[in-house]
Order: C-alpha cells, then sequence, then structure tokens
C-alpha cells in the first residue's frame, strides 16, 4: 500500500499546494518573533526624580549635562551607575539661597559629604518612547521584576511545549494551530491594556504557554505537507520566516517607541491567522494516524489538483508507513531505554540546554548595552541570513556533526572574548559573530533532533515535532 510520501513523489513534493502552504504558515514564523522583550523591555539611561530640580534648571538655563553635573550625585571621573540612577541628594532644591553656579558649594565644600536617599519620587527617562520599564519603574530595587517578567515567558515555553505536543497529537495540528493563534492573539491584546505589572505578567505568562506551541504547529504541518527530499529545506526555509519577523520588528519598533502602541501593531494582525481555518488543510499524516483514511484520502486528492497532477490510481489505498516499531507502545522512559538512546538524549538535552541561554543571552546582552538599540538588534538579526545559508549548503555535503561543532565553538569563543572587550564596535562584532553561530546550532539541533531516533520514540516525546519528521539521513548518526 502506498504511504503519504510515495504519493507526493507521483503529484508534487513541493509543488504549488506546498509552496503556498508554506508562504502562507511562513508567516506565523514570522510573527513568533514579536513575542520578545528588547523592545518592550529596554531600559534608558535614567536618574531619580528631584522635586524642585526642573524649576531649578529652567530658572538658571542649564543644559542637561550641567543639570546633571549639578544635581545628580555618582557622576565625574567615577561614574558610580548605582548613585546616580539609584539616589538623590536630600537637598531641597527649592530654597531661595541655591545659587546657578554649582549650587551645592553652599551646603557642602565636598559632595560626598552630602546626605543621600531613596528615589522616593520616581525617576526620570532619557528617552522619547516608553517601555515596561519606564511605565512601572522596574529599575533599582524593582530591575529583577525586568527579568521575572522574561522568566514567565519562558517558563511558558517550557510547561507549554510538553502540553501542546499532546494537543497536536490527540486532536489534530490544525485545531492545535487555531488554538494557540487565539489563545496567543487576545493574551497580546490584553497585555498592551493591562493596568498593573501583576496583571501584565500573568497575560505574559499566557502568552509563553501558546506562542511555541503556535510556531511548532505551523512547522509540524510545513513538514508533513511536502516530501521527504524536501523537508530538510523547508525546515531551514522556516527558520528563516522567523528571522524575517526579527528584521521587521526592528523597523516597527523604531516607528512606535511607545511600548503599549507596539505591542497592540503586533497582536491584532495575529487574529488574521484564525482564517487559517479556511486556507490550510489538516495533515494527511495525522489522519491516517487516527484511521480517518477517507479525509486523508480527500486532502491527497486536493494536493494532487493543486499541484496539476492527476491523483494516482493506487491513491484510496493510503495508509500511514508501518514497521515493527510503530506497533510498540512508547513512552518518555523509551528515551533512555538502551545507553545508545541514553547517550543521544543527554547530549541532545544539553545541546538544546546551552543553544537556548545563549541565543536569548546574546539577545538580552545587546538590549542592555546597546548604543542605538534599533540598529545593533538589525545588525545582530540579519547574520542569521548567512547562518542559515551555511547550514542550507553543508547538510548534506558536510554532514551534521562538524557544523554543529563548530557553530557551538564559534559561538561559545565569541561569548568569552566578549568579556574581556569594552570597545562597543568591537563587542557588536562579537555578537554577530557568535549569534550566526548559535543559529547554526540551533538549525542542526532541530535536523539532528528528528534524525537520531527511532520513529516511535519520536512518537513518544513531548515535543510537537514527533511522526512527520520521517527523514532520509546521509551519513552515519553514531551508534
Amino acid at each position: 500500500m502506498p504511504t503519504v510520501d510515495d504519493i507526493l513523489e507521483q503529484v508534487g513534493e513541493f509543488g504549488w499546494f506546498q509552496k503556498q502552504a508554506f508562504l502562507t504558515l511562513c508567516l506565523l514564523s514570522a510573527a513568533f518573533a514579536c513575542v520578545g522583550v528588547v523592545f518592550l523591555g529596554f531600559t534608558p539611561d535614567h536618574r531619580c526624580q528631584s522635586p524642585g530640580v526642573a524649576e531649578l534648571s529652567q530658572r538658571c538655563g542649564w543644559s542637561h549635562a550641567e543639570e546633571l553635573n549639578y544635581t545628580v550625585p555618582g557622576r565625574g571621573p567615577l561614574d558610580e551607575a548605582f548613585l546616580s540612577q539609584c539616589r538623590r541628594y536630600e537637598v531641597d532644591w527649592n530654597q531661595s539661597a541655591l545659587s546657578c553656579v554649582d549650587p551645592l558649594a553652599s551646603l557642602a565644600t565636598n559632595r560626598s559629604h552630602l546626605p543621600l536617599g531613596p528615589c522616593q519620587d520616581g525617576w526620570v527617562y532619557d528617552t522619547p518612547g516608553s517601555s515596561i520599564v519606564t511605565e512601572f519603574n522596574l529599575v533599582c530595587a524593582d530591575s529583577w521584576k525586568l527579568d521575572l517578567f522574561q522568566s514567565c515567558l519562558n517558563a511558558g515555553f517550557l510547561f507549554g511545549s510538553l502540553g501542546i505536543g499532546y494537543i497536536a497529537d490527540r486532536f489534530g495540528r490544525k485545531l492545535c494551530l487555531l488554538g494557540t493563534v487565539l489563545v496567543n492573539a487576545v493574551s497580546g491584546v490584553l497585555m498592551a491594556f493591562a493596568p498593573n505589572y501583576i496583571s501584565m505578567l500573568l497575560f505574559r505568562l499566557l502568552q509563553g504557554l501558546v506562542s511555541k506551541g503556535n510556531w511548532m504547529a505551523g512547522y509540524t504541518l510545513i513538514t508533513e505537507f511536502v516530501g521527504s527530499g524536501s523537508r530538510r529545506t523547508v525546515a531551514i526555509m522556516y527558520q528563516m520566516a522567523f528571522t524575517m519577523g526579527l528584521v521587521a520588528l526592528t523597523g516597527l519598533a523604531y516607528i512606535l517607541p511607545h511600548w503599549r502602541w507596539l505591542q497592540l501593531a503586533v497582536s491584532l494582525p495575529t487574529f488574521l491567522f484564525l482564517l487559517y481555518y479556511w486556507c490550510v488543510p489538516e495533515s494527511p499524516r495525522w489522519l491516517l494516524s487516527q484511521k480517518r483514511n477517507t479525509q486523508a484520502i480527500k486532502i491527497m486528492d486536493h494536493i494532487a489538483q493543486k499541484n496539476g497532477k492527476l491523483p494516482p490510481a493506487d491513491l484510496k489505498m493510503l495508509s500511514l508507513e508501518q514497521d515493527v516499531t510503530e506497533k510498540l507502545s512508547p513512552s518518555f522512559a523509551d528515551l533512555f531505554r538502551t545507553p545508545c538512546l541514553r547517550k543521544r538524549t543527554f547530549i541532545l538535552m544539553y545541546l538544546w540546554f546551552t543553544a537556548s541561554v545563549v541565543y536569548q543571552g546574546l539577545i538580552l546582552h545587546m538590549g542592555a548595552t546597546s548604543g542605538n538599540l534599533y540598529l545593533d538588534f538589525l545588525y545582530s538579526a540579519l547574520v542569521e541570513f548567512p547562518g542559515a545559508f551555511i547550514t542550507l549548503i553543508t547538510i548534506d555535503r558536510v554532514g551534521r556533526i562538524y557544523p554543529t561543532a563548530v557553530s557551538n565553538l564559534l559561538a561559545g569563543a565569541a561569548c568569552l572574548v566578549m568579556i574581556f572587550i569594552s570597545l562597543h564596535w568591537l563587542n557588536i562584532i562579537l555578537m554577530c559573530v557568535g549569534r550566526m553561530g548559535i543559529t547554526i546550532a540551533f538549525q542542526m539541533i532541530c535536523l539532528v533532533n528528528a534524525e537520531l531516533y527511532p520513529t516511535f520514540v519520536r512518537k513518544a516525546k513531548p515535543k510537537e515535532n514527533t511522526i512527520y519528521l520521517e527523514v532520509q539521513t546521509s551519513e552515519p548518526l553514531g551508534t
């Protein structure tokens, strides 16, 4: 009996239908780039709000630099950031005795003798826009709340991937995609109107629970629609769409510097993905796995017509590829059942962990130390394109092992050298090199993750890319 791959070889592995579905689902991948924290949570230069300083500065005609020099502690050769950002002089700036030339000289011969206090009246931020940091004052003693904001998203990724993988296998890829799209869109819009930090945190967690599953649902569908010969290329190009989303996000954030408008602008369009109910069919591979052969045959016939091919005569005998292992009852424990699988599982877990930490760390470091946030973010996003191109040309020529090792080594070396470099432009170059390296590593891991396990074990894994990646390997992948 013919399998889905057998039929696709006859009606087109990457014909008009697959190209249309690929471009449509790539919009999902691009939209996933908009859940990042860099533009929502950037921390501008700031200082304590001191009542009377603005009036004194206006009366004396100080420049911005003079105002900072006269009224903010920690300025000067030592430039103590904590003092200048989180402490203020305990001085009544409304008193008339203060002169316009070094006003603190009349109070103390040495400024270091003046008492300092916390920023009880809030902060002044040097930015034309706004972020969650400036609106909720997530600085100084509350700076940890910004880290918690991003941690909620990552926690959502973790727990969401465990549950949504099951939903995709149990109820279908299409239903999983539409459900996560709806929840992601609603939570994104609600976050734009969040009245306080706690509610914003809850909406962020909810967004994390579904947004990664949303991306993976699209990844699953497109890899199941195409034939085995095009699967690797499509998987890498789908991830490149995410990079295009990063580039587009840079321009959108520049146009909309206020975080609520930006959040609304990236959330409202995601409701349009609900139109995929009519545009994208269910995966025929999943339908076959659920014994819904009639619907699977109907979809394969639709694919043949879209590709301008006649349906094969044996289409009605379509079946899911079966072998002895498919009849086993898979479980999570199968990942550790044999020494070979244990070794592969632990290695892949380590690779996933390090790649995620380095990729996320480079983005956050760039957001924290950037001279020009928009340009630096754009540069670091653009280097992902050559990274994807290198992956495409090496996976079949060189294999998986050497590119994975070299890319991780490159990313690690770049991060290590950055510790000892103080020049901003050189730091940006190293950051881009590390970003390209870890991008290659990520794409390699996605491919190897599916190739190193038997099919029945991939079904048991709590990840969304399970039964559909029947990739033919071109090299030995270890023992």
